[in-house]
């Protein structure tokens, strides 16, 4: 059983840095290939990054790409994602999700989710 507790999470002007944690409970953090998905009002949950348990593999979602970076500290078991360049339509819930695969981009490949974190982005 893994637990992912998220933070950072906030309002923020348009064009504005935020970056959001994950914290996992388990001593094989390594073994699983973390994501970030986002959920916005009426919208499907959706990836936003990926990375894989050694970190050595990486997915952006396009709507993101170049604007934000997904990292992890194996030794810390935290996930982290770095958004910059912030957009109005990048409010929505941000949820952290941990998959037994190497690495995982569908939804339906992750095991376990953290409760999420509001971003608010104020035009």
């Amino acid at each position: 059983q893994v637990q992912l507790v998220e933070s950072g999470g906030g309002l923020v002007q348009a064009g504005g840095s935020l970056r959001l944690s994950c914290a996992a409970s388990g001593r094989t953090f390594g073994s699983y290939a973390m994501g970030w998905f986002r959920q916005g009002p009426g919208k499907e949950r959706e990836i936003v990054a990926a990375i894989s348990g050694s970190g050595d593999i990486i997915y952006y979602a396009g709507s993101v790409k170049g604007r934000t970076t997904i990292s992890r500290d194996n030794a810390k078991s935290t996930v982290y994602l770095q958004m910059n360049s912030l957009k109005p339509e990048d409010t929505a819930v941000y949820l952290c999700a941990a998959s037994r695969m190497s690495m995982a981009m569908r939804r339906s490949n992750y095991d376990y989710w953290g409760q999420g974190t509001q971003v608010t982005i104020s035009s």
